[in-house]
């Protein structure tokens, strides 16, 4: 980290230097060398003395005016409660007193670096939170496909394992197309009854069956003019499938009980996580159908195979529930993600969204944490196998002082938060100046 001073005393440089470990101390006396050495590098603090030459609440109005290029510390002889407000309206980070208080320069570094360690929330984009995220490769071959099919009438098959978005897609489809005016009405046609579902689907008329009290308008009709979305088409008898392809094939379909056809304007979207090639060979699907589905195929690929794109739905998921449940949330610990890279989301994208909803109502500060992390996700199963889990069976562990059993609880406080103090004295309880004091009385500070 680089560190300057403008202060017309020499001194100070020489007294501050043991307490800023690795970083970088560059001093100005004088107001020229002081603009130069702003204009000629980046900060990542600069200690500004309310005296320098004269114009150090002059020189504070400018940096913070040229957009914060870094914290300023305003420093003084003789501060009073007037000089603090009028430090902070001008924008200084803090204000401390001359000579400075011993640690608290580390201190104010030590929060700096914490910072620079979080990631802020992104505008929210959609106010539903049903936008498309992702940056991916894979994925970016998923948008020029549906850009494409989009602006068609053609049916579209979208392939993918469960809570990958099958359905998202699908709306874009329709939310993209001439069709958009039209209603979208989706199916699941793994969820219903096979002696319910063809009802369903084509509708029935008055007494065709036990129950059938009145007409009932299916939703093939109740598509018209719009897209029909069959999600879970694999699972789809052989009789019922022969039905949909008639359907598509002759823009009609007949209601249960019926004795005419009814004509329909529907785009058809399906969707399925099984493999429909494989259940062709097999004779579990109707070729024919398959190739009418088929017309554009869309294979969405799983969480796990999207790399980085983990990173953007996160913050685009934790910025939708911050605004939607109200929460204070404004930038997320590096860590968070850390411990989402470790687990395979086998869920997809459905998980994830669950989780960092979970997490965002849990979060009690503006910081979203590891803590508020779902605990399936936080520790996952594979910990038992290793022996961490514990047990009402297990044996006890030794018994040691309260010393050693807060160094160890520290020590495994910190390991598992990657030496983020912040984290870590969250997790513990505690406030991070009493862990870092802590860490410093047991020697932890190199662990």
């Amino acid at each position: 980290m680089k560190v300057l001073l403008l202060d017309a005393d020499r001194s100070l440089g020489r007294t501050l230097e043991p307490e800023l470990d690795d970083a970088e101390l560059h001093a100005a006396c004088s107001l020229t060398d002081g603009l130069r050495l702003i204009a000629s590098r980046s900060w990542d603090l600069i200690l500004l003395d309310a005296d320098f030459s004269g114009a150090g609440m002059e020189l504070l109005g400018r940096l913070h005016g040229d957009g914060g290029m870094a914290p300023v510390v305003l420093l003084s002889s003789q501060p009073t409660m007037d000089l603090a407000m009028e430090a902070i309206r001008h924008g200084a980070h803090d204000v401390l007193p001359k000579p400075l208080p011993r640690g608290r320069v580390r201190e104010i570094l030590v929060g700096i670096e914490e910072i620079k360690r979080l990631r802020p929330l992104p505008e929210v984009t959609s106010p539903d939170g049903t936008t498309i995220v992702g940056a991916s490769s894979q994925m970016m071959g998923v948008f020029k496909s549906v850009a494409r099919a989009a602006t068609s009438d053609a049916t579209v098959l979208v392939l993918g394992e469960s809570g990958t978005g099958k359905e998202m897609v699908a709306r874009v489809l329709h939310s993209r197309s001439n069709r958009s005016r039209g209603p979208f009405v989706a199916i699941n046609c793994a969820a219903i009854p096979e002696n319910l579902l063809e009802s369903e689907l084509f509708g029935h008329e008055k007494g065709a069956f036990t129950g059938a009290i009145g007409r009932r308008i299916g939703r093939f009709e109740r598509a018209n003019a719009g897209t029909l979305f069959l999600d879970e088409i694999g699972d789809m008898s052989m009789a019922l499938q022969s039905k949909i392809l008639r359907a598509i094939q002759e823009r009609e379909v007949e209601r249960v009980g019926g004795g005419s056809p009814v004509s329909i304007d529907v785009r058809i979207v399906a969707a399925t996580n099984r493999d429909l090639a494989q259940a062709v060979r097999e004779g579990k699907f109707r070729e024919d159908l398959y190739y009418r589905l088929a017309v554009v195929t869309v294979m969405l690929p799983p969480l796990r195979q999207r790399g980085d794109d983990l990173d953007l739905l996160s913050l685009h998921f934790f910025a939708h529930y911050a605004r939607e449940h109200a929460r204070p949330i404004r930038a997320v610990a590096e860590e968070v993600f850390n411990v989402m890279h470790r687990h395979p989301w086998p869920g997809n994208v459905r998980q994830l969204r669950n989780a960092a909803e979970r997490a965002v109502v849990m979060a009690d500060g503006e910081i979203l944490l590891p803590q508020h992390l779902p605990a399936d996700i936080l520790n996952p199963p594979e910990a038992a196998a290793d022996g961490t889990g514990g047990g009402e069976d297990a044996a006890e562990p030794p018994m040691v002082t309260l010393e050693e059993m807060e160094k160890r609880m520290i020590r495994r406080a910190l390991r598992e938060t990657a030496n983020n103090v912040t984290v870590a004295a969250e997790r513990l309880g505690i406030h991070r100046n009493t862990l870092r004091r802590k860490i410093q009385d047991y020697g932890l500070g190199q662990g």
